[in-house]
């Protein structure tokens, strides 16, 4: 018997890699080799299920977050690098279908994704470059505020606008020009760190 964890995992795997919209009930329960009604047992319909694998894909990565900031509490600029860092692996594996699907078919599952990007980047990311600030790691004249919603506020948005940014170019790439070098902008001259070597 199935449990809800695995199928949660399995959904989002497909959710993920074939967009939303284009797996069906019947797809999932054949793959896993269960019936539709196993699915209805855990879930009381589609969207219900699309929103539970992604609000448990969305769990994982703050548990990642708080792993991220707790471990290296006294470097916020690395807490900013390391949670992008880990936010693009999460990325490179989905297709701009799933994004578009859940925005335009699952609202209660649009409504999660668009919370937690809003609670990254205005919450999470915006607190650790203000005790950067604070610090001295980043410059006195910097808007913090503004550098966030300028470049760290939806990078969803930028990866899979019109073409999925990568199949053009490189995890690595995009990351070092959407994440470092965005952060170099904004670093005092004596803030060292080997990701701006």
């Amino acid at each position: 018997m199935i449990t809800k964890a695995e199928l949660l995992k399995h959904s989002i795997a497909k959710f993920t890699q074939c967009g939303s919209k284009h797996v069906t009930l019947d797809d999932l329960a054949g793959s896993l080799g269960i019936s539709k009604k196993t699915i209805y047992s855990f879930f009381e319909n589609k969207e219900d299920l699309v929103s539970s694998s992604l609000e448990s894909l969305i769990n994982e990565y703050k548990e990642d977050i708080n792993r991220v900031v707790n471990s290296n509490g006294k470097d916020p600029i690395l807490s900013v690098i390391l949670i992008y860092q880990r936010g693009f692996e999460y990325l490179k594996y989905f297709k701009p279908s799933f994004l578009y699907g859940i925005e335009k078919y699952y609202p209660k599952a649009n409504k999660l994704y668009n919370d937690f990007i809003e609670e990254l980047a205005n919450d999470i990311v915006l607190d650790l470059l203000n005790k950067a600030q604070e610090l001295g790691d980043i410059r006195k004249d910097i808007n913090i505020e503004l550098v966030v919603k300028i470049y760290f506020f939806r990078i969803d948005n930028l990866i899979f606008k019109k073409k999925n940014l990568f199949e053009s170019y490189s995890e690595l790439e995009l990351f070092k020009h959407m994440v470092i070098n965005n952060l170099k902008g904004i670093i005092t001259p004596y803030y060292s760190n080997s990701y701006f070597e």
